[in-house]
């Protein structure tokens, strides 16, 4: 299994990013994928979640109508679209799967938020 995350970098705040997340080593199309973050000095955070056919979402609160999860099952790729991204958004992003007993976690991709 291995989940490569992209997409961070430094944003002003207002401002938007598109994270993706490639996966590989599994049946993507059968599996629910997360989107995780860790902001410094801080515990590791669940920001969203969708199904595996992609058909249901789940948002934290704090990024709630901000934050967008997709998938793509032909690319195996999942994507974390950030809107109206504020300071308290910066964070180390990562992507994760559940397979069995498992948890499987990307090495993450950097978001800074400042002006």
């Amino acid at each position: 299994v291995q989940l490569v995350e992209s997409g961070g970098g430094l944003v002003q705040p207002g401002g938007s990013l598109r994270l993706s997340c490639a996966a590989s080593g599994f049946t993507f199309s059968s599996y629910n994928m997360k989107w995780f973050r860790q902001a410094p000095g801080k515990g590791r955070e669940l920001v969203a979640n969708i199904t595996c056919s992609g058909d249901i979402t789940n948002y934290a609160d704090s990024v709630n109508g901000r934050f967008t999860i997709s998938r793509d099952n032909a690319k195996t790729t999942v994507y974390l679209q950030m809107n109206s991204l504020k300071p308290a958004d910066t964070a180390v992003y990562y992507c994760q799967v559940l397979i069995s007993v498992g948890a499987y976690w990307g090495r993450g991709t950097s978001v800074t938020v400042s002006s």
